[in-house]
């Protein structure tokens, strides 16, 4: 009797300190890994030193100065986005389509075999305060989208962030009355219509340059078919591939959303 207390006594102490050896290694590990990423900013540079790698550069000081000469874009950051780093950004906009469906694919099929009622569901009626409040500022929200896309060229915005504002607006409709409501008026098949027209527009811009004489995104050549000269025919295909830019990431941002709020099954979500 005395050999089997003492064991069981023996193993729980072994089971004890292997968790308390686990939890240690696993709580030392994150606490090294945030003291050496704190240590490391020390040798960060000043808020906006003069001398810092990234002020110092030529590359830096080269863009700085001609931006606004090759672009006619006032605003730095959407030039190099859409225009100089043009091949980067269009693939970043593929990269977001791809995910997005992978993402929507895989719920789907997790749905398809598991169709059992979630316990914490609920039906509940839409609060009349917050429908009528979100009735109101969801065309405020939808318009402002739709100015920091096409004002980005000379302030800070572009086809990203105006994308997830009107994504935002659409997820709003959904929490305020049901997943349903949303659906009805911007469906599965329209936000996979829209994030292809996205990247259809975007690319179309870049095989549009080639097929006038230029390179793929060269958007100088599209003065050809604009009134326009050359810096501003840059402008206005730097907008319209901003304008691509929004409309994939507005359609995959709201349908991630359906989907993840309904577990693939597009019925009452969250």
């Amino acid at each position: 009797m005395v050999q089997v207390v003492a064991s069981l006594l023996f193993f729980c102490l072994f089971v004890f300190l292997s968790f308390l050896s686990f939890s240690l290694l696993f709580i030392g590990k994150w606490f090294s890994l945030g003291f050496l990423l704190l240590y490391a900013s020390i040798d960060f540079p000043e808020w906006g030193a003069v001398q810092s790698p990234a002020s110092a550069s030529p590359v830096s000081s080269h863009f700085i100065a001609q931006t606004g000469v090759d672009t006619d874009v006032p605003n730095m950051v959407t030039a190099v986005l859409a225009d100089y780093r043009g091949f980067d950004t269009m693939f970043e906009t593929v990269v977001v389509f791809i995910a997005g469906l992978a993402l929507l694919a895989i719920l789907k099929s997790s749905s398809s075999s598991n169709r059992v009622k979630r316990e914490h569901e609920v039906e509940a009626e839409p609060d009349l305060i917050v429908t009528n409040t979100v009735r109101l500022i969801v065309p405020v929200i939808q318009i402002f989208a739709f100015y920091v896309l096409a004002h980005g060229h000379v302030s800070p915005g572009g086809g990203f962030q105006g994308g997830v504002v009107m994504g935002a607006s659409f997820i709003l409709v959904a929490l305020a009355w049901d997943l349903d409501v949303a659906l009805a008026r911007f469906s599965m098949e329209r936000c996979i219509l829209v994030a292809a027209l996205g990247i259809v527009l975007y690319g179309g811009i870049g095989f549009l340059s080639m097929l006038l004489g230029g390179e793929f995104l060269d958007y100088a050549e599209l003065e050809k078919v604009l009134p326009v000269s050359r810096e501003m025919a840059r402008y206005h295909a730097m907008l319209g591939v901003e304008i691509g830019v929004g409309f994939t990431v507005t359609a995959i941002m709201f349908a991630l959303y359906a989907n993840l709020s309904s577990e693939g099954r597009l019925k009452s979500g969250l």
